[in-house]
């Protein structure tokens, strides 16, 4: 099959600007397109024989390939596209990919979506008006801060079910037709597929064809039918009576009409529709093989008699990988905040000689102070353990190559920061979702994610994440080096004010 390395020279120009075209719906695929399973096995019979019993795997590492892949994906679906996010912007990117799930349910796909309340920030009557498609079903994941609520709502909330309000749906995943599935660390915003003017993400997501997907379905399915999954109309009961059959046609309009405007695209729209039809047959040559174990959380993480803790599925599976290690961990996770027995557990394995590393944001470059301030607190904690910690640049020299759009971003100076939430173990053993390496993932958010044994895929990560810790890109930590003195004055007396709050177990 092919090298994955080919696979990035279709052309800088044809690659950014495809994602757009493909959400956009400018006819680039037709009602006859073939179906995912059908087109696996017209472009790769090899493909298809093999998903009979393992699992295709494609790391996608940058924002534009993550975007693509669900953009073709959506088109594609013939049956059902079950996606759920932690957080759907309504900018751009979350705009067209909202109107690509329509276009979806006006063919007739059978669309579902389920968001965490938390961080949505569409308007209750944008949800309802979505909702109102007969082929589209929104919910709201434990609906307590957001969507229907009034301030002294969220107040009261705040005070009284404090546990509950801080026990979010950090799971991001999307299935098409129950063959093919993506989860990783982006969720649906400009900045996780590097299209904001200001701050973007160097994140990253695998792809996954065959097997795996059916148990991605199961824990879906699991979480749609959790009591803690709220349909918007139940929420919106009096919003959705008044809501009118005009209304419902003006908002459809609006969004194809802001799909099919040429603003909303890169220049590069008509390259981009000739060289689709390769980049797919190529992507697909260069996947691996491999048995897939797909990770998950059950609604809620635990039964909650532990307070702010109790750990979780997700965290059992990890902590088990990670104490089984033989010779190395290597680590990538934007918040690093060690749980109770965390840096022991790191201490312990170092002793027997298993050498870890990790990668996380810096001062400079990380989107959340408070996370920022548990890990500056057990800073010293881990270099003395012997952890060798490599802290992300807010400027790294790998944004030009991770970032095909950067030459018309470059005189914006946009903060490129880390969110990837990556592990290889042994140099065999790999594990790519949304679990961050903080005790709000291993107690309160429900996570999911892939762990996989594949000496191909472990040496793939590797060289990424080896690549983000370069000098051109991090700083390696050291007893008498940090690169806190790199930001203003302002952000590191917010530091300090941080510093004094006790907050670890919800960070």
């Amino acid at each position: 099959m092919r090298s994955r390395e080919s696979i990035t020279q279709l052309g800088k120009s044809a690659l950014q600007s495809m994602c757009l075209v493909l959400l956009s719906g400018l006819g680039c695929v037709t009602a006859n397109a073939q179906a995912i399973q059908e087109w696996v096995t017209t472009n790769c019979g090899e493909c298809a024989a093999l998903m009979g019993e393992k699992t295709g795997t494609y790391i996608l590492e940058k924002g534009e390939e993550a975007l693509i892949g669900r953009a073709w994906l959506t088109q594609h679906a013939e049956k059902s596209i079950d996606v759920q996010y932690f957080i759907w912007s309504t900018d751009n990117i979350g705009t067209l990919a909202a109107e690509q799930l329509l276009q979806a349910a006006e063919r007739g796909v059978t669309v579902r979506v389920l968001v965490d309340d938390l961080m949505i920030d569409a308007e209750d009557k944008t949800l309802l008006l979505l909702s109102a498609h007969p082929n589209v079903q929104i919910k709201i994941y434990n609906p307590n801060l957001s969507v229907g609520k009034s301030l002294w709502q969220r107040l009261v909330n705040a005070v009284t079910d404090f546990r509950e309000i801080n026990q979010r749906m950090h799971d991001k995943t999307a299935i098409f037709d129950e063959v093919a599935g993506i989860t990783g660390g982006r969720n649906m915003a400009d900045e996780y597929f590097d299209y904001d003017h200001e701050y973007n993400f160097r994140d990253r997501d695998i792809l996954l064809l065959g097997p795996a997907v059916k148990d991605m379905t199961a824990n879906f399915e699991e979480f749609w039918a959790s009591p803690l999954s709220v349909p918007v109309e139940d929420i919106l009961q009096e919003d959705a009576r008044r809501l009118t059959n005009e209304e419902v046609t003006a908002r459809v309009s609006e969004l194809h009409q802001y799909a099919n405007d040429p603003v909303n695209f890169e220049p590069e729209v008509r390259q981009a529709i000739a060289d689709m039809p390769r980049y797919f047959p190529e992507l697909l040559q260069a996947m691996s093989w491999n048995d897939v174990r797909f990770i998950s959380d059950i609604p809620g993480k635990n039964s909650g008699e532990a307070g702010l803790g109790g750990g979780g599925e997700s965290t059992r599976h990890l902590i088990e990988a990670v104490t089984n290690a033989k010779e190395s961990v290597l680590i990538q996770s934007p918040y690093l905040i060690m749980p109770d027995g965390g840096i022991e557990l790191f201490a312990s394995l170092i002793k027997r000689g298993v050498r870890i590393r990790i990668s996380t944001n810096s001062l400079a470059s990380t989107d959340n102070l408070p996370a920022f301030s548990g890990y500056h607190r057990q800073r010293d904690d881990l270099l003395e353990a012997g952890v060798e910690l490599f802290e992300f640049m807010s400027h790294p020299g790998i944004q030009t190559t991770l970032m095909e759009r950067y030459p018309r971003l470059a005189e914006k100076n946009p903060v490129f920061a880390l969110h990837a939430k990556s592990m290889v173990i042994d140099g065999k053993i790999i594990f790519i979702g949304t679990f961050n390496l903080d005790p709000r993932s291993a107690n309160l958010n429900t996570e999911v994610g892939a762990m996989i044994e594949s000496s191909e895929l472990a040496r793939q990560l590797t060289l990424s994440i080896e690549r983000d810790i370069q000098p051109d890109n991090s700083w390696q930590i050291s007893e008498d080096f940090s690169p806190d003195s790199e930001v203003d004055f302002g952000k590191r007396v917010h530091l300090w004010f941080d510093n004094l709050l006790p907050m670890n177990s919800i960070l």
